[in-house]
């Protein structure tokens, strides 16, 4: 096979393994209520934490890491002999990180695609991907917003690459990437400023398992609902069968 098949070939792979949106998939797996339909509705790590099931968000954290790791881990490793290099790994990297943001498999709602990108940048250069990795985690320890961590770590993705190994192809599919990142992250962008950005680990609800119901249903609910769900208000003492007009005792006469 010639090269430009060879690349087609493993763009068109990589953007399939990218669809796998593992944070249904885990959810699914393990009788969760599906990420889409609580919290943020981003089918990702970060949101599947807020179900309170850490095992079930750190499964999916590495599966989506993998998912971008593999594909231009391969590239890099083997593709030396058919002139598939650094640049072809990075455009890789780049539709893997599509299918997550539009996975074909999943009528093209993806997640945001924090975990996948990591996994990219490890990939084509892991003392990048740590570094990259690093700026996320000291955000997140100070303020705990985990959009807000990585939206500064998108920023910094293409910077490093520039500083540290000198601006190449690859830096543009880096760019495109921290980009899409950025737009993906405009509501984030929006209840940081207000100051209603969730954080890190904050349970949402509905997120329960064998939940009967979600956010948006509570927030259909009409007003002969919410009189259902109400208590019964009281306006004031309670009076006997003898008190008169005034709340006092009846004279007997």
């Amino acid at each position: 096979m010639t090269t430009p098949t060879l690349t087609i070939a493993a763009v068109v792979l990589a953007y399939l393994i990218g669809s796998l949106s593992f944070a249904v998939i885990v959810s699914r797996v393990m009788g969760l209520t599906d990420p889409r339909s609580y919290g943020s509705g981003n089918p990702g790590a970060t949101n599947v934490l807020r179900s309170g099931n850490k095992a079930a968000a750190a499964l999916t954290l590495l599966l989506d890491l993998l998912k971008g790791l593999i594909p231009v881990l391969a590239v890099m490793l083997l593709g030396e002999p058919w002139n598939l290099r650094e640049n072809t790994a990075a455009l890789v990297g780049l539709a893997a990180f599509a299918g997550h943001v539009w996975p074909v498999f999943f009528k093209f709602k993806g997640g945001k695609g924090v975990a996948t990108a990591a996994g990219v940048l490890l990939g084509l250069n892991w003392a990048l991907g740590l570094a990259t990795l690093g700026v996320w985690i000291v955000v997140v320890y100070f303020t705990r917003y985990s959009s807000l961590a990585a939206l500064l770590a998108a920023v910094a993705a293409p910077a490093l690459h520039i500083v540290g190994w000198g601006a190449s192809g690859a830096t543009l599919s880096i760019v495109v990437m921290s980009a899409l990142l950025v737009w993906r992250h405009s509501a984030n962008i929006g209840k940081l400023l207000a100051g209603t950005e969730s954080k890190l680990g904050q349970k949402a609800g509905g997120a329960a398992k064998g939940a009967s119901s979600s956010p948006s249903a509570h927030a259909e609910a009409g007003p002969t609902d919410v009189a259902r769900q109400a208590p019964p208000r009281r306006h004031g003492p309670a009076t006997s069968p003898n008190a008169g007009p005034k709340g006092g005792r009846r004279r007997r006469h």
